[in-house]
């Protein structure tokens, strides 16, 4: 099971410069989503990310080469997993109940909360758009297109769990990239997922993460 210490950043708040909390994210430590876990769908784009957080925000980028991307969704709560998109799966009372926030590679999200993937409600759009994202997409390489994606989540996105901060806290998490509609559909992991079919909406399978 992936375990990750989330270091605190200072100065940071969900007011703050999103261009310098992306640079910021470029110095620090990264994790590699390393697990393809459906042999039917073997491509693996090459995906890593930095995560901090402050007293109000949890900050995430992710960087991401893959063959081709898709950006057709831009509205907020619509079909994000069809397109290039990244994950970032959460639960602050061990799994019982997660979010699940998704973002394509232009910065349309979709946040879900519940217990399974087929108990969830979809946050309210105002919620979703509270997170602060930054999109930067590369297509000058021959072979691949980078793409990164910086957010910015503030503690008021999980409206169901009353989160006075995160020091000292313990929580079960995943990070993913997946593509459902690219021409090479695509399903990888930080922590590793033993299923027979697709399936992110499994929580027995979320990493831990520990703020320090």
């Amino acid at each position: 099971m992936q375990k990750l210490i989330i270091k605190h950043l200072p100065g940071i708040t969900d007011k703050s410069d999103i261009s310098e909390v992306s640079q910021l994210l470029d110095t620090m430590e990264k994790h590699k989503l390393e697990f393809a876990p459906w042999s039917e769908y073997p491509y693996k784009p090459e995906v890593i990310f930095s995560v901090s957080y402050t007293s109000t925000t949890i900050l995430l980028k992710f960087f991401v080469q893959e063959k081709q991307i898709r950006a057709i969704n831009n509205t907020v709560n619509s079909s994000i997993w069809e397109d290039s998109c990244v994950e970032f799966f959460v639960s602050f009372d061990d799994g019982k109940s997660y979010y699940n926030i998704e973002f394509n590679c232009i910065g349309i999200g979709l946040i879900g909360y519940g217990e399974s993937k087929d108990h969830r409600e979809l946050l309210d759009p105002a919620i979703v758009k509270q997170i602060k994202t930054l999109s930067s997409i590369n297509t000058e390489k021959k072979k691949n297109v980078s793409w990164n994606l910086t957010m910015i989540i503030p503690l008021t996105v999980f409206a169901h769990t009353p989160l006075s901060g995160l020091s000292k806290q313990k929580c079960r998490a995943n990070f993913y990239k997946c593509g459902d509609l690219l021409p090479e559909p695509h399903f990888v992991s930080w922590s590793d997922i033993k299923s027979e079919n697709p399936n992110f909406h499994l929580p027995d399978f979320f990493g831990h993460l520990v703020f320090e």
